[in-house]
């Protein structure tokens, strides 16, 4: 576990994360183009994609692959049921504000996962590459579930009678949204593609990936850091929730990982993904969907607390967790 910490303190990629949140924290003038950020994104779920498919053309299909995409479904909508409880009970919030928060929860973070699966190559965990895959299922299922348990607890559904363009726009933001499309595609283009054709891009989308990583964690760290300081909607219940939760729902996710017989390194991004919490598709969404929402809440807690708290500490704890529990 030691080692394990160390080696995650020492790599560039938190570091840079660290960097990040260190300039923002002193106010420097520090900042990261958005066109440039927006463009090293899409390299890194292209990148992801890529390689995952490749990684899926090598070994085939196989019942491991279907049982972690089943699962992943499964926990992704089940996820925001016991959050949204726990976001009211303890975190105090009414019940629109608990199912929009919840969603977040359920869904997942791909810059969480991909430094994980940094972290964990650095430490001999290969992680299989049917993963992305299950990355891509976990995006979605939370939103729907997070939406049902917001208008079930609203006391009015003046709003769903908008009309069908309202209904459609949401469905396109929740299925067609930009990192499911660039995840699956590249996934499958991977696949199809399989090594050899892989390697004519892999200078560009394997050599350059960790480089990239670093640049996007800077920003990242500046951005978390900016939120947090500038968010006036987050109480000390609902900070402690934001450590909470990955704690809760890693460990429910590297339990189910180990139970369905994963390989560790996939127990442990089957944990980190939920662990983590989307800062990108599902605000979108419910900004569309709910707007009475505070996005200062989801947005500061998905994004400035429990991001951050992964990064530097729930990569690490999850990968212990499964290494115990998958025995390697």
């Amino acid at each position: 576990m030691e080692s394990a910490a160390l080696s995650t303190f020492t790599s560039p990629v938190i570091l840079f994360f660290v960097l990040g949140m260190l300039a923002a924290a002193v106010r420097s003038e520090l900042s990261i183009p958005e066109p440039f950020a927006k463009a090293m994104s899409i390299y890194l779920m292209i990148a992801i994609g890529l390689k995952g498919g490749v990684a899926v053309a090598k070994s085939g299909l196989g019942i491991e692959m279907i049982s972690a995409m089943v699962a992943g479904a499964v926990l992704s909508f089940a996820i925001p049921f016991y959050v949204s409880a726990l976001l009211r009970r303890i975190g105090r919030l009414d019940p629109l504000n608990a199912g929009a928060v919840a969603a977040h929860y359920g869904s997942v973070s791909v810059v969480t996962y991909v430094t994980a699966i940094e972290i964990l190559g650095a430490q001999a965990l290969p992680v299989a590459g049917y993963m992305v895959a299950v990355l891509a299922v976990m995006e979605t299922p939370a939103i729907l579930s997070g939406l049902l348990l917001a208008r079930k607890g609203m006391a009015s559904d003046a709003g769903s009678d908008a009309g069908g363009h309202a209904r459609d726009d949401l469905l396109r933001e929740v299925f067609l949204n930009a990192s499911v499309v660039l995840l699956i595609g590249s996934f499958i283009i991977g696949a199809i593609a399989g090594p050899d054709g892989f390697a004519d891009v892999q200078p560009l989308f394997d050599t350059g990936f960790k480089g990239v990583l670093c640049l996007f964690l800077l920003d990242m760290g500046l951005l978390a850091a900016r939120r947090l300081r500038e968010s006036r909607s987050i109480t000390w219940r609902l900070a402690l929730l934001a450590v909470g939760f990955p704690l809760l729902n890693g460990t429910l996710g590297v339990l189910v990982g180990a139970g369905i017989g994963l390989e560790t390194g996939s127990v442990a991004a089957l944990g980190v993904l939920c662990a983590s919490a989307s800062y990108i598709a599902v605000p979108a969404a419910m900004r569309m969907a709910l707007p009475q929402a505070d996005a200062g809440i989801y947005l500061a807690m998905s994004l400035s607390i429990t991001f951050p708290f992964n990064i530097l500490f729930g990569i690490s704890l999850i990968t212990w967790l499964a290494r115990a529990l998958a025995g390697s």
